[in-house]
């Protein structure tokens, strides 16, 4: 079977995450459970969960010139991850995550509050020498932890260059029709969904609007993850829906999307049909969510196989 070629142009992050049974109000104090540092980032996730997956990946991206920033290198390295590209900017910080994970005994919840520090500084000088090389790639992931622009750069080169594009458009913000134009896929949460389309994906009718909304902006094929109630793709002639897999206890949210988004993108990158990449991905994100972590959490191919043997 085909080794996908993959390539992640994106953030890299440092998780600092605290676990509490509840969060404070304002001017409150509250003692947590447990504190902890995890690699993570949205594109360095979605890189290491794609290599993890068995894929060839090229990730680029911008760390500062401290510990954490070598530390997401080392575990890039550690899974696979081509980080030839991963350049250190002098005038920032390696971003971190603030990841707030509240567990009750009934449900876990996060809150993540971002500063993208050396992310930011990415310029399209940086990445300008994949006008000689995108088109050796099967397909091109980006998210919205870096700057616009980059992504409007490199998913140019790419549709020029005939290369598919998946746009992860986490956090949520105006999605550029120059951008979206050029886009295959673009797979938000419904979160993400409600923000950029004004509709919030509630029901059936609510779900399919806002998947007309999105094509209708201009990308191809709409893949809108749901939580716990799976996932919805919509390419214009059909709406399919795939539904989560339970894996066991929630014990992280925090990497379930990217874990997703990596697999989805190994699958069709493999040429699997559409229903098999996303119950492929829900089988992902569903041991994903079992483990503390980002990277720390990701599953390996033989571990998803596992699954869905059982599934």
């Amino acid at each position: 079977m085909k080794t996908p070629n993959i390539l992640v142009v994106g953030s890299l992050v440092m998780d600092l995450i605290v676990t509490a049974t509840r969060f404070p109000d304002a001017g409150e104090s509250v003692v947590g459970k447990e504190f902890r540092t995890a690699p993570g980032g949205k594109g360095a996730n979605q890189a290491v969960q794609a290599a993890r997956l068995g894929a060839n990946v090229t990730m680029v991206g911008m760390v500062g010139e401290d510990a954490f920033g070598q530390q997401l290198i080392d575990s890039l390295r550690k899974s696979g991850v081509n980080t030839a590209h991963v350049m250190t900017a002098k005038t920032a910080p390696t971003a971190i995550a603030n990841i707030q994970i509240q567990q009750t005994d009934t449900e876990t919840q996060n809150r993540i509050l971002v500063v993208l520090g050396a992310n930011n500084e990415l310029r399209v000088a940086d990445v300008s020498f994949l006008e000689d090389t995108i088109a050796r790639y099967d397909i091109v992931l980006l998210q919205n932890e870096i700057p616009e622009e980059i992504n409007v750069y490199v998913a140019a080169l790419a549709k020029a260059a005939g290369v598919p594009v998946m746009l992860n458009p986490a956090p949520a913000r105006p999605i550029p029709s120059e951008l979206i134009a050029c886009l295959t896929y673009i797979s938000p949460n419904e979160y993400e969904a409600a923000l950029i389309t004004g509709v919030t994906p509630e029901d059936e009718q609510t779900v399919a609007q806002a998947v007309a909304k999105l094509r209708e902006m201009g990308t191809q094929n709409v893949l809108i993850t749901l939580g716990s109630r799976g996932c919805v793709y919509g390419d214009g002639k059909s709406l399919l829906r795939s539904p989560s897999v339970d894996c066991g206890r929630v014990v992280d949210p925090t990497a379930a999307g990217d874990s997703f988004v990596g697999a989805f993108c190994v699958a069709v990158a493999k040429g699997d049909t559409i229903e098999d990449a996303l119950r492929f991905a829900n089988c992902t994100a569903g041991l994903t969510v079992c483990k503390m972590g980002a990277q720390t959490s990701l599953p390996t191919l033989e571990a998803v196989q596992e699954v869905m043997k059982r599934v």
